[in-house]
């Protein structure tokens, strides 16, 4: 079996266009020589943010989650409380400050569990999960676009809500699921 740093790539990219660039994304077409030697097209989805989100747990088990409509979707999602994290940013630091944006909540011990690519066949987006404990409680600071519902519930709930598809988001499921594991939920 090869690791991964051994694998090399045999994809040959002739010419890439930015069709589309906003604040949070570049949309890039590639025209390319696919592995097997054909001519194809790739269209990749470059994110200008690290995903960052945060499973808080206080001393008694529970978590919150932020419910929000979410426009590409079309529909309302509860999840870990998440935003992105500039690139120059450090990790920690945007989660900090994504929980307290949508929480108020400050934690005193923080825990980066895991790394994941939320969907890597058409973009580069990685996101980081992180554990906030020892938790002290304050106002939010939404942004601009955003008009979340706080929900504080029992971390086991939470777990429940996953297992029975009510939170889809794919950052929440993987960190929600590596925390029951951790916790035997």
């Amino acid at each position: 079996m090869k690791l991964m740093e051994e694998v090399k790539h045999k994809w040959k990219i002739h010419n890439s266009d930015v069709v589309y660039e906003n604040a949070w994304i570049k949309v890039v077409h590639d025209d390319v020589t696919t592995p097997s030697g054909t001519p194809g097209v790739y269209g990749r989805v470059l994110f200008k943010n690290k995903a960052i989100g945060i499973i808080p747990i206080d001393e008694d088990g529970n978590t919150w989650l932020v419910g929000q409509y979410r426009y590409p979707l079309q529909e309302y999602s509860w999840e870990i409380p998440m935003g992105g994290g500039p690139h120059d940013e450090a990790l920690l630091d945007s989660a900090k400050r994504e929980l307290k944006e949508e929480t108020g909540i400050e934690a005193k011990k923080w825990t980066k569990l895991m790394k994941i690519h939320t969907s890597n066949c058409v973009t580069d987006e990685v996101g980081f999960i992180y554990l906030a404990e020892g938790l002290s409680f304050g106002e939010t600071a939404f942004d601009e676009t955003e008009d979340l519902t706080i929900k504080k519930l029992p971390f086991s709930e939470a777990y429940q809500m996953v297992l029975d598809g009510q939170i889809t988001d794919s950052v929440s499921v993987a960190g929600i699921l590596f925390m029951a594991k951790e916790m035997v939920v």
